[in-house]
């Protein structure tokens, strides 16, 4: 089993949907139960590969098998982990039985392909992140699509189906690019299969590197989503139920900042140095439009939306600092923005369960009426602003250490002012929901949150403080691999070859005899440069 238990963690998944596809549909617990139960078991699988992972910068639980051979193509299952994608495996397996424990009174409706559709996604989460064959990696990709579109378009809001089109038309034009790309560089690098590591090697002409890099570059962009991309997310994460937008937030947008890591970057290192400013430019745009636009709405599903889009532009210019500081700090704010702005879902998805609204003037006071929401809402919000103890502040700090150092200090002292900006819209957004009167006389009647509320929330606290006070662990394991990569994708300045310096010969000497030590006798003299 220690041999298949990336494919065991991978497709574990699978086993639940079939056995739900003879469960009847009006048994909803037992759905749901087995649903929970299959998403625990696939944690579970993932334990030994975080336990047994030796800090190295290789790729280890590798598994390879033949699988299509069509004409000049060769696809193979070739899977591995590494330091950068160890984490972001199990982060997807932590997140999953939370995402389906969330849905247990908000889902009434149709929850046996519910279940079915989560499951499915969360076989294309990991086998995205595990793939090293590049056509595997986009089939994974593609798989989860489908189970996200249907999420959102039939357990969605009003609007439901204006969000889940924009999400598809938008997703489907980047994977169409990149799998161009992927054809040309199958092609650029000869016969053989689609072995990501490869590829690696490959020294393609600037030129080259250039039309490939924007074609990556794109696709992944538009999952982040960068700034001028992003404006699928708000309206996929306002009309998504509480399930889809955490695994949205957790999750899905890391597959964009992952691809850049893995691919993007490594595979074309002369046009990522030359598209870095462009890069950098645009995260700090996103940084502080996105900021600028959650101080002003009403609606606060739609502000943590645009919090996602801010925190990820941190992201974007940590990695693009391609030092260590940077990248490692990048990497670690993908697991805090999962861990932080999930949690502030869920939050969401409990206020609006009991008030069906989310407009943040229909609220107050809840404090009073709600104090274990209270405190809870109050370490979540303090873990998305970067308060110094929580997760968020070292992904931060990292971030703008990394940047600071490398050639991106004007961008950093300009995405600085993020933070501040943070602070504000999650700070007034808390005090208006949680102090003050209770104006309304549907807010005194809400309930605080019952058990199974606070069972889904505690593991999300935890690892708020634990990362914070303690990341260590983390950056260790990541901290090979990242080294590696910026190996890969640093480009070696060229050194001008230069001539090997002549003897002179001293005046006087007659010919034939040596002018330095070692000379050859009868070496002729060499006429000297006056």
């Amino acid at each position: 089993m220690s041999d298949m238990i990336i494919t065991l963690m991978t497709f574990s998944p699978l086993v639940g949907v079939l056995l739900l596809f003879f469960i009847p549909k009006d048994s909803h617990a037992l759905l749901r139960g087995v649903a929970i139960a299959t998403t625990v078991v696939t944690f579970l699988l993932s334990l030994p590969i975080m336990f047994g992972f030796v800090t190295n910068a290789e790729f280890q639980f590798k598994e390879f098998y033949p699988w299509i051979a069509a004409g000049p193509f060769q696809m193979n299952y070739n899977v591995g982990i590494d330091g950068i994608s160890l984490w972001l495996v199990i982060l997807t397996t932590f997140t999953m039985p939370i995402a389906v424990l969330s849905t247990w009174t908000a889902v009434e409706t149709k929850v046996k392909e519910y279940m079915i559709f989560l499951l499915l996604l969360e076989v294309g989460m990991l086998g995205a992140f595990v793939a090293l064959d590049m056509f595997l990696f986009y089939i994974f990709w593609e798989l989860m699509l489908i189970p996200m579109y249907f999420i959102i378009g039939i357990w969605g809001g009003k609007n439901r189906v204006y969000a889940t089109l924009k999400f598809f038309i938008y997703t489907m034009a980047g994977s169409l690019l990149m799998l161009i790309a992927i054809i040309v560089l199958y092609f650029k690098a000869g016969a053989g299969d689609f072995n990501l590591l490869r590829f690696y090697g490959l020294n393609l002409p600037l030129a080259t590197q250039i039309w490939m890099f924007l074609a990556f570059a794109f696709a992944f962009a538009i999952k982040v989503p960068m700034f001028p991309f992003h404006t699928w997310l708000p309206d996929a994460h306002t009309e998504a139920p509480t399930a889809g937008s955490v695994i949205l937030a957790a999750i899905l947008l890391k597959m964009g900042t992952y691809g850049y890591v893995r691919f993007a970057m490594p595979l074309f290192p002369e046009a990522s140095e030359k598209f870095t400013p462009l890069i950098a430019t645009l995260a700090v745009i996103g940084i502080i439009y996105a900021s600028l636009v959650a101080m002003v709405q009403e609606d606060v599903k739609k502000l943590v939306a645009y919090s996602s889009v801010a925190h990820l532009g941190f992201v974007m210019l940590g990695v693009f600092a391609l030092n260590q500081q940077g990248v490692a700090g990048g990497m670690l704010q993908m697991l805090n923005h999962g861990i932080s702005t999930g949690a502030l879902f869920l939050i969401v998805g409990f206020i609006y369960e009991r008030r069906h609204t989310r407009l943040i003037t229909d609220f107050g006071g809840l404090s009073k009426q709600m104090p274990v929401f209270a405190t809870i809402f109050m370490i979540v919000t303090f873990s998305s602003i970067g308060l110094p103890g929580t997760n968020g502040f070292v992904g931060e700090f990292l971030v703008l250490i990394g940047s600071f150092e490398s050639k991106l200090r004007w961008y950093t002292v300009v995405a600085s002012s993020g933070v501040i900006l943070s602070a504000v819209y999650m700070l007034w957004v808390f005090q208006r929901v949680m102090f003050g009167e209770l104006n309304n006389p549907k807010n005194k009647e809400l309930k605080d949150l019952n058990a199974r509320e606070v069972a889904i929330m505690v593991p999300l606290l935890v690892m708020i403080f634990v990362m914070g006070l303690y990341p260590k662990p983390f950056i260790d394991r990541m901290a090979p691999s990242i080294d590696k990569m910026i190996q890969i994708t640093k480009v070696k300045p060229q050194v001008a070859l230069q001539a090997p310096a002549l003897p002179v010969m001293p005046a006087g000497m007659p010919m034939g005899q040596p002018a330095v030590e070692g000379m050859p006798a009868g070496h002729p003299a060499m006429p000297v440069n006056k």
